[in-house]
């Protein structure tokens, strides 16, 4: 082969090398089938995933509301977990809003789905327990007008600090566009322990906060801070998708173990 043949060969095989593999990145979907994870849907027992809920089509994973649900979402909120838990990782993935949301989902949780981590153990869940004990990436879709941010925080259970202080409000909003239609969007989520958490769009950060930790007035977190031995802090635990009630498609989905 002559030295141009050899050239394109070799730039055509470092093309076909996943960019995962060359960076360090650990791909939680790969793309096929739900391998890994698993699934809890409120008033559903672990591992039971209702209508199919989380499934995996066209090498995506979707979030479906199907024939079983007869159009109705009866508050039933589902989480699908990853088997490891992780302290300190970057989390990069990519997602999309699609379709209408159940007729009776609530109305903030329209073009609304989550990234719940540092989350409980799931075999800890109440069978019906909303939501688990975790920090909370907050996705949402723009409507077709006025602004709506995206990577934001919710905090079921839990609380953080914001700029030295106990920030104990149920969410945070970052600084990130408005995301509207079908678009896909890619963010990561730099996550340091108990230390620090950083979300970014593009590489670009629009939201950050200090000191994950339970909080103590919750009733579900009181069982995780005795579990604890009484700490508040959080330095690790559960990755899982949320399903509530929109209809949302993720198409990568990958961790880098961070020293």
């Amino acid at each position: 082969m002559g030295g141009k043949g050899w050239f394109a060969a070799l730039a055509a095989a470092l093309l076909c090398v996943p960019a995962f593999a060359e960076e360090g990145w650990i791909p939680l979907f790969n793309g096929k089938n739900l391998d890994g994870w698993t699934p809890k849907i409120k008033g559903y027992p672990l591992g039971e995933n209702f209508a199919n809920t989380f499934r995996v089509e066209d090498g995506l994973l979707k979030v479906r509301y199907g024939d079983e649900y007869q159009g109705e979402f009866k508050n039933r909120f589902g989480h699908l977990f990853y088997k490891t838990p992780y302290s300190r990782y970057l989390l990069r993935f990519e997602y999309r809003f699609v379709g209408e949301q159940l007729k009776d989902g609530p109305g903030w949780a329209k073009r609304n789905n989550g990234l719940m981590l540092h989350g409980q153990d799931p075999a800890t869940m109440r069978l019906d327990q909303d939501f688990p004990v975790s920090i909370e990436v907050q996705l949402l879709g723009g409507f077709e007008t006025g602004s709506r941010s995206t990577l934001n925080l919710c905090t079921p259970g839990t609380n953080v600090e914001k700029d030295g202080k106990l920030y104990t409000p149920h969410g945070l909003s970052s600084t990130s566009e408005t995301y509207r239609g079908d678009v896909w969007v890619t963010g990561e989520v730099e996550v340091r322990g108990s230390e620090k958490i950083i979300h970014r769009i593009n590489g670009k950060i629009v939201l950050e906060y200090d000191h994950p930790q339970y909080d103590p007035t919750d009733g579900d977190a009181k069982k995780l801070i005795e579990a604890n031995g009484g700490k508040l802090a959080i330095d690790r635990g559960t990755i899982s998708i949320q399903s509530e009630s929109a209809p949302c498609d993720f198409r990568k989905i990958e961790l880098k173990v961070l020293e």
